[in-house]
């Protein structure tokens, strides 16, 4: 049984930091590229980042660029999103995701996913 679980949410201030962890379990980490995602209240969930299992370059969305770098531990089975200068815009559940696929734009699509953790809770007051 496949299972992602996600750490690391909270409520903190605008320009404050966060780390977010998700750990998998029951797959073959390493073959696997680990995306974050972000779904707002009302809104429509969005891709936020992903790290490819092939080693390449991170993908990023044009909203986090620059401030959410993402980063693996195979060993550990872990990835990370590491959130910086954060903004009230960034409120949202944040879910990660296994894929087999790899490629920047492969990797912005959630249905190329084929497994979802449930989610931690990012709130950012301003």
């Amino acid at each position: 049984q496949v299972l992602l679980v996600e750490s690391g949410g909270g409520l903190v201030q605008a320009g404050d930091s966060l780390r977010l962890s998700c750990v998998a379990s029951g797959l073959t980490f390493a073959t696997y590229s680990m995306g974050w995602f972000r779904q707002a209240p009302g809104k429509e969930r969005e891709f936020v980042a992903a790290s490819s299992w092939n080693g390449g370059t991170p993908v990023y969305a044009d909203s986090v660029k620059g401030r959410f770098p993402v980063s693996r531990d195979n060993p550990k089975n872990t990835v990370y999103l590491e959130m910086n200068s954060l903004k009230p815009e960034d409120t949202a559940l944040y879910y990660c995701a296994a894929s087999r696929y790899s490629g920047n734009y492969m990797l912005q699509k959630a249905d190329k996913y084929e497994q979802w953790g449930q989610g931690t809770q990012v709130t950012v007051s301003s």
